[in-house]
């Protein structure tokens, strides 16, 4: 896995292969049959891992510093990242994608729970923003990757996304 999360980063998803990761890790081309049935198993195993990591990272952060993570996330694994929500995968036949997925949207939800309202369409609106942000940024339509940059945005996304203000 390891070395397959590797050339994922270094080289996309196109460069993943079975056969390839059994000869980086220096094993028979049939060895990682063991392991995983076919390409898209081991590309459901890599988004996995990348839901888990994702969630690890947003674990214990509120508000602003979650945005943050997920952001930080994105542009460290940016290969990781366009695999997780590319499409390449059909989701209902991973049971652990499907879970580390969804765990980590419910990490989003459970920061906007103390918010009140409807809960999940707030987590839902951040998420997308957020999610829109990384993808701009990835794909070079900002400019600037610093974290001040980041943090005036997800303050606007906070502002928009936040609590209610009644009148």
């Amino acid at each position: 896995m390891r070395a397959a999360g590797e050339r994922l980063e270094k080289q996309g998803i196109t460069a993943l292969s079975l056969r390839e990761a059994a000869r980086r890790v220096g094993v028979s081309h049939n060895a990682p049959y063991r392991h995983f049935a076919d390409r898209e198993a081991l590309l459901a195993a890599l988004a996995a891992q990348g839901f888990e990591m994702l969630g690890q990272a947003m674990r214990g952060q509120t508000g602003r510093g979650m945005g943050e993570a997920y952001v930080r996330f994105a542009l460290q694994y940016p290969q990781r990242f366009r695999l997780m929500f590319g499409g390449q995968i059909t989701l209902e036949k991973y049971p652990r994608l499907r879970a580390a997925a969804a765990s980590a949207f419910d990490q989003l939800q459970a920061a906007f729970s103390a918010y009140g309202g409807d809960v999940r369409s707030a987590a839902a609106a951040a998420w997308s923003l957020v999610h829109g942000l990384c993808h701009l940024i990835l794909d070079g339509h900002f400019a600037q990757r610093d974290e001040d940059f980041v943090k005036r945005v997800l303050a606007v996304v906070r502002f928009a996304v936040g609590p209610q203000r009644s009148a």
